[in-house]
């Protein structure tokens, strides 16, 4: 472990409030940057809201869809990881980083429409809007937690809360637009201007910010080499094995659910409605999680949400088609617990890492946990297709048992005692 890390361990839990965490202005800097978050995050799951057209306009297959979905989350994992191993979060001003990529990650999404090709250019173009989303969520984290010393795991959940609606919001803007793709898109690429706009214009750095003092594309390394640190990544890799499958497939699973069914008319997709109220829930779980954090301490609310995430993984697949009721229940709570442990994971690196480098600590976890999305998001519809959901979302459960116990096992080390001042 570093010295600077020691010291921040070692005075972390008895460091009083400052006057700087109670900065007056500290909730509506929150605010507005969530607002950005639920707009810029608009332009990730844009692609699955709007699959049934893609595959009808553009001849695009279930597994094109999904490689649309996968390419996504790869260019998001070359972004953070470029953030990691430059310090640009931490060496550069966090809320430019956040505005420029933002701009970026919607031009690239609308081109989508008007770009000539075909599957080729679509991949290329989704790639590009997820390296750009990388310079998103990983610097918006850093930016609200130099606002907030006391509270910050309350206040990373309220922005996780946003990502989450902003990464459900394009099924919204379906179940309402439903033949029309391309306004669809537009619509989220605008948000994500706007998104950009509110950053650079109306948020301002935080008083507990750190810039970088140097360059250290090591410091990497550092997340994993000490005990603390690493046991967070394998409790974020737990949950992110699990996270964005649920994501991305929750759709296609509620479709053949639900089918075709509308609620006025030819307007409102059933379907999609349903999966826009899973991630309103999530939303609100992020919220409850940090609440509870705050007070039962980081390791027990993390272990909580995922074993409540897992156990709906266990069971929602299996359950008979019939039960339209009880199955969008259990995906709502599903939708509640599979996010809620989020912004905890990375509230605890903010609280275990050093402040000049919190941003590429953040960038690093978020890569590495976004590389391991891929293989489940890939591989999930191929199980569904051969043995049925049930058993595909079953395996989903093997990431939160194994982050429960990483968590564990970071609650009775010493230095767990940094994080939610001292509640572990």
């Amino acid at each position: 472990m570093s010295a600077s890390q020691e010291d921040s361990m070692a005075q972390d839990p008895s460091k009083p409030e400052t006057i700087a965490p109670e900065h007056p202005l500290r909730w509506r800097m929150l605010a507005f940057l969530s607002v950005a978050m639920v707009l810029a995050l608009t332009v990730w799951f844009s692609t699955n809201a709007i699959a049934p057209a893609l595959e009808i306009e553009k001849g695009f297959s279930t597994g094109d869809i999904a490689w649309l979905t996968i390419s996504v989350q790869i260019g998001f994992v070359i972004g953070t990881l470029i953030i990691a191993f430059t310090n640009v979060a931490d060496v550069f001003n966090t809320r430019k980083v956040f505005a420029v990529s933002a701009l970026l990650a919607g031009v690239f999404n609308a081109a989508l429409v008007f770009m000539p090709g075909g599957f080729a250019t679509a991949l290329a173009l989704r790639v590009l809007s997820g390296v750009f989303l990388g310079g998103v969520y990983p610097p918006g984290m850093k930016i609200i937690s130099g606002w907030f010393r006391s509270g910050r795991g309350i206040a990373i959940g309220v922005m996780i809360a946003a990502l989450t609606l902003g990464s459900g919001s394009p099924h919204l803007l379906r179940s309402i637009f439903v033949a029309q793709w391309e306004l669809t898109l537009y619509l989220s690429s605008g948000l994500a201007v706007v998104a950009a706009a509110i950053v650079y214009f109306l948020v301002q750095d935080g008083p507990l910010d750190v810039p970088a003092r140097k360059f250290n594309p090591g410091y990497i390394f550092e997340t994993i080499r000490v005990r603390s640190t690493r046991l967070v990544l394998f409790g974020y890799l737990g949950h992110m094995w699990e996270l964005y499958a649920m994501w991305a497939w929750i759709p296609a699973f509620l479709a053949t659910v639900y089918g075709t069914k509308s609620l006025i008319g030819d307007y409102l997709d059933l379907a999609s409605l349903v999966t826009f109220l899973v991630f309103i829930a999530g939303a609100v779980g992020c919220v409850a999680a940090g609440i509870f954090a705050e007070r039962i301490g980081r390791t027990a609310a993390t272990s909580w949400a995922m074993i409540i995430s897992g156990s709906m993984a266990l069971f929602i697949g299996f359950l008979p088609v019939e039960w339209t009721i009880v199955i969008a229940v259990v995906a709502m709570v599903w939708g509640a617990s599979v996010v809620a442990d989020s912004a905890q994971f990375s509230t605890a690196l903010t609280e275990l890492s050093d402040d000049d480098y919190r941003g590429t600590a953040l960038a690093f976890q978020t890569g590495i946990g976004f590389l391991l999305t891929i293989a489940p998001i890939r591989f999930l519809p191929v199980m569904a297709d051969s043995v049925g959901w049930g058993p595909a979302f079953a395996v989903l459960a093997i990431g939160p048992a194994l982050g429960t116990a990483a968590m564990l096992r970071l609650r009775g080390l010493p230095e767990a005692t940094a994080m939610a001042l001292g509640r572990r």
